[in-house]
């Protein structure tokens, strides 16, 4: 018997965790078990060849609202070339309509509904006994005699640590990638967006687990550990337990990442916060919406003043990148509100703000209620909203293109202190910014074409020439100095203004052979020649003062109007923050004429 297991992550760097328990949950019985995983992007007659080659009597596809279309394509395709094959399906997307899903579609033999270790395992050994009668196993929707017979619901694995570890053994392909791990399953709380609000109550793996789990995968050195726990602190001695673990590991070149809520981050957590490492731990914090109607009607248990509050104290810290989470499309969220939403997420400056549409995930609660809100959506993965009561289509698209400038802008980075000169300067609120923005970017077809990093400083540049019109001279210079900060080698766009008023190519070698030079800001390359530092410094010439400029808040009375030389020092590549450190040298210049 040659069981396959399956699926087609969104990307390469993924990896999926709910095949690998489902494997370690039935190898005992069945050692020879394989996995294998494709993504999205590759084609289907490939992915159905190199299945075909392996010549497995049974394939189990693990179904996501990203990879669903094409797993159906492909088990028909394997069906059709070898009929005999067992094609068994699994995971979320197919856990809440499983007769009607086998009934439209006759080439689907299996559905393990649910959580799906125990059901699998118990299929497994059917398989291997060679037995026809499946009425006994839990979770499972299968055909008899032309009908499609689904069996009770399998009850919950109460005590997670029964399901053996996956993380044991060879890791090598994980090396690099993102691997998916979970310490709890199930959520305190009852969101009526999410699938987790369909299970009550928590359960959590041992700490001891967890630990040993971790020290295989700290081991293995993978690029970012993705805890897929719903609320990470729902418990927080546990969760402290955990990261206190991870920080005594020393590890180096991993990141963490956690979904939290934010108001249960007590004043225990926060001060342990302070100390953890740059860059060690991200953090993911679901706002949604700041409408209270809307947070009642989607049942969410959110205090936006904590929020705000926690999230400016972990900001202040500057060493744990916070991304937030905002949903257009609830209930009772117009336009109106929605640009308020928006405002205050964006105000609190987070490092990634994630603006994204919501979904009427099958079994859902807001799935349940599509004529009470009068939804219009896609009845197909991945469900998307496309209107409903409260706010057009029309006005979803708008948010669409704010979306794709805020990915661009500003969850990058790459423009941080001249778009905080821009809406501070010359609009009431960031959203108005924005709006106006995507205005001219639709305006000029810019959503229909792909661009370049380099390329965005341009049509940044010639939005505010067009559109704004003032303070030009005070633009050029932040947008040079954006440019400067976030690409090594300054090789500046040509409509952004360039100073030469000192001859910094022979100037720089003078600079550093200074030695008193290398020592207040180079501290780390003192025992290197000029040459080997060249290639991670820049020189930049300035119409004013700018590093002061900045620090003062923008504040155009600091303003002096000399010419300013700035060192850009391009070492801190692998930090979160702080990437290229950036210095006014311009006495120390003055003093090599």
């Amino acid at each position: 018997m040659k069981v396959l297991l399956t699926t087609l992550n969104s990307k390469f760097i993924h990896s999926c965790l709910a095949l690998r328990y489902l494997k370690s949950y039935s190898e005992d019985i069945l050692p020879s078990i394989e996995l294998e995983e494709y993504t999205i992007n590759q084609h289907n007659d490939f992915i159905v060849g190199e299945i075909f080659k392996k010549q497995p009597d049974v394939v189990a596809f693990s179904c996501y609202i990203w990879n669903m279309e094409q797993i159906l394509e492909i088990a028909q395709a394997l069906k059709i070339v070898k009929p005999e094959i067992k094609i068994v399906l699994g995971g979320p997307e197919v856990s809440y309509d499983s007769k009607e899903l086998m009934n439209r579609h006759p080439y689907i033999d299996f559905i393990v509904y649910g959580e799906g270790e125990a059901t699998f395992r118990e299929l497994v050994i059917g398989f291997i006994n060679g037995e026809n009668n499946y009425s006994d196993i839990l979770g499972l929707v299968y055909r008899k005699e032309g009908k499609i017979i689904k069996n009770k619901p399998r009850p919950l694995i109460d005590n997670l640590d029964e399901i053996p570890s996956p993380f044991k053994g060879d890791l090598s392909e994980f090396k690099n990638k993102i691997i998916y791990y979970e310490s709890s399953r199930g959520c305190p709380f009852n969101c009526q967006f999410c699938l987790s609000s369909t299970i009550k109550g928590v359960r959590f793996f041992s700490l001891d687990r967890v630990k040993q789990d971790l020290e295989y995968i700290i081991k293995a050195g993978v690029k970012q550990v993705k805890f897929v726990d719903r609320t990470f602190n729902t418990k927080k001695d546990y969760a402290l337990e955990i990261m206190r673990f991870i920080m005594s590991k020393n590890v180096r070149n991993i990141n963490f990442h956690f979904e939290v809520t934010a108001h249960l981050l007590d004043e225990d957590m926060l001060k342990f916060l302070k100390d953890v490492p740059e860059g060690l731990f991200q953090f993911e914090i679901g706002v949604q919406s700041t409408n209270p109607e809307t947070i009642k009607a989607i049942d969410r248990k959110t205090n936006f003043e904590k929020l705000a509050e926690v999230t400016k104290r972990i900001k202040s810290y500057r060493n744990i990148h916070q991304h937030l989470d905002l949903i257009a499309g609830l209930p009772y969220e117009d336009y109106n509100t929605f640009r308020k939403s928006f405002n205050d997420v964006y105000n609190l400056k987070p490092d990634k703000l994630q603006l994204g549409f919501l979904k009427l995930l099958k079994g859902s609660g807001l799935r349940q209620n599509v004529e009470k809100y009068g939804f219009k959506f896609l009845d197909k993965p991945p469900y998307e909203v496309l209107e409903n009561k409260y706010i057009s289509y029309n006005e979803m698209l708008k948010l669409k293109v704010i979306e794709d400038l805020v990915e661009k802008y500003s969850n990058e980075h790459n423009f941080e202190n001249t778009l905080e000169f821009i809406i501070n300067k010359f609009y009431k609120t960031p959203i108005e910014f924005f709006e106006e923005f995507s205005d001219y970017w639709e305006q000029r077809n810019l959503h229909q074409k792909s661009h370049s990093k380099r390329g965005l400083y341009c049509i940044l540049y010639e939005f505010y020439i067009d559109k704004i019109k003032e303070k030009e001279d005070i633009f050029n210079e932040l947008l040079k100095f954006d440019y400067i900060l976030n690409n090594k080698g300054g090789n500046i766009p040509k409509n952004i203004k360039k100073y030469n008023n000192y001859n910094m190519k022979k100037k720089r070698h003078d600079f550093l052979k200074e030695e008193r030079n290398v020592a207040k800001y180079l501290s780390q390359y003192k025992d290197l020649p000029p040459k080997k530092i060249i290639k991670d410094i820049h020189f930049e010439e300035f119409k004013f003062n700018i590093i002061d400029f900045i620090k003062k808040g923008y504040n155009e009375e600091e303003i002096k109007k000399n010419t300013s030389i700035v060192l850009f020092v391009y070492d801190n590549d692998k930090k979160v923050f702080d990437r290229c450190k950036s210095y006014d040298v311009t006495k120390e210049i003055q003093k090599l004429e």
